[in-house]
């Protein structure tokens, strides 16, 4: 599998160029001519998911918090990321929550999880558990929960052009799996999910 590193900036805008002209318009137009460099500078964004570690984020936790041993949730975290099969937008919310074993983490470092894997080529179903696995394989916690609720440009933009739809992928591990009451109370809590 080749890596971005074996790229050259160079190779990248002349892609993008390749995929103009394949468009059907003229990359060296007026309106077109940094349009390579733009969307170069975009992937740079978009993707910068592929220069962190998820992990490390989580790595620094507190453990002076009084015994805390309850759920600890964050809802609605924004998103955009871009699917593996089309590179189209997906935009979305994502509900994650936990249930702290002697220690917890800064909340912003649970959000900085979902942007890390949202910053890749994705599929929902993928990051939800990536997003879950990272939590649980560092703070080994009691369990997780995750919730995504997003739109996908591939469907709504092409192909069946269904606009409004919404798909929800859940994983949960620990003690969201096993015990019921658990997971109601991690859905009662995240309460009506949606895009908008």
């Amino acid at each position: 599998m080749s890596k971005k590193d074996d790229v050259t900036r160079e190779q990248a805008e002349s892609a993008v160029r390749t995929l103009i002209q394949w468009a059907g318009d003229d990359p060296d137009r007026e309106g077109m001519l940094d349009t390579p460099k733009r969307v170069a500078n975009a992937y740079k964004d978009w993707f910068s998911g592929y220069n962190e570690d998820p992990h490390e984020f989580l790595d620094r936790t507190f453990s002076e918090v009084e015994d805390y041993d309850e759920m600890v949730t964050l809802r609605a975290i924004t998103f955009e990321s871009h699917c593996e099969h089309h590179i189209a937008l997906i935009t979305g919310k994502a509900y994650v929550a936990y249930l702290p074993k002697n220690r917890v983490v800064g909340i912003s470092k649970l959000a900085r999880v979902v942007d890390t894997y949202a910053r890749r080529f994705q599929v929902q179903e993928k990051m939800t558990a990536q997003i879950a696995n990272s939590i649980e394989e560092v703070l080994q916690p009691k369990g997780v929960g995750v919730v995504i609720v997003a739109r996908h440009a591939c469907m709504t933009t092409r192909g069946v052009h269904k606009s409004g739809v919404d798909m929800v992928t859940s994983t949960m591990t620990g003690s969201f799996r096993k015990n019921e009451a658990t997971r109601l109370e991690f859905m009662k809590t995240i309460g009506d999910i949606s895009i908008d």
